[in-house]
Order: structure tokens, then C-alpha cells, then sequence
């Protein structure tokens, strides 16, 4: 299980020089961009998943898969979730698989780096064209 922080902040949608585009963060837009181009549109999250993580480890990154996450309030215990992808140990990746993201969709990922250790996290859309929305945690940004 991973470790959770009780910081309430909203993570915000921007670079800063201690989150990089490069490196996992580059390789998962690249990633992203093979998988949708031999893939194509209409699988299952499932489908997606277990293929990003083939490419992502063939281009030589560490990449966990369906990575159990606790959620803590004042000490307590209170939820558990799967992160899809976590590669590198610092880079959270969120798939969806629909014709459109949800209200929720984004707020989903934004709580993944609210409530972990994770410094970035990227929502991939496997919609009818492929598309990636990253988050820096705050606590990166600070």
C-alpha cells in the first residue's frame, strides 16, 4: 500500500522545474501515442492498460499495474483505489476508455496526487483521439 499525506490542497495543471516533461512523463505521451495508433478506439480500460504498460516497460520503465492506494483521514483509514499505471514510483497514470471524459474524470486524478506521494499524474483519454492531461502534485510545485 502506499502512503498517504493529509494535504487538502488542489494540485495545479503546470510545469515547474521540478517536474519536468521529460523522462517517464515523455515516454508515457510517446506511449500513449503507439498504443492508440495500434490499438485504435473502442477497447475496454483494461485493454489499454495492460498494453501501455507493455510499451511503457519496452521502452525501459518500471511500471506497476492496478497499485492498491489507502486513503487516511486524521490517522483513520478511510477508502481504498487502484491507480491504474504507476511508473517509476512517481508518475500516476489514470486510463480512460470512452467516447468522453466525465465531470469527474479529471478530479479523479487530481485526488490520486491530493492524497499520495505521487508527483505527477497524467489522465490518458482513449476516446475516438487519444489525449493526455497532466497534474503536478502541490507538493511539488512548493
Amino acid at each position: 500500500m502506499t502512503s498517504l499525506g493529509h494535504d487538502t490542497k488542489r494540485p495545479r495543471r503546470q510545469r515547474s522545474r521540478a517536474a519536468p516533461r521529460r523522462g517517464a512523463d515523455w515516454q508515457n505521451h510517446r506511449s500513449l501515442c503507439e498504443t492508440y495508433r495500434v490499438l485504435g478506439y473502442g477497447f475496454l480500460e483494461s485493454v489499454y492498460r495492460k498494453a501501455l504498460a507493455i510499451e511503457l516497460r519496452s521502452r525501459g520503465l518500471r511500471v506497476q499495474e492496478e497499485v492498491p492506494i489507502e486513503v487516511f483521514f486524521k490517522g483513520a483509514n478511510v477508502g481504498r483505489f487502484r491507480l491504474d499505471l504507476l511508473v517509476e514510483g512517481r508518475v500516476g497514470v489514470e486510463i480512460k476508455a470512452s467516447a468522453t471524459l466525465g465531470p469527474t474524470d479529471k478530479d479523479q486524478t487530481l485526488n490520486y496526487l491530493t492524497s499520495t506521494t505521487v508527483d505527477v499524474g497524467l489522465l490518458l483519454h482513449f476516446g475516438p483521439s487519444p489525449k493526455l492531461y497532466r497534474f503536478v502534485s502541490p507538493r511539488v510545485l512548493e
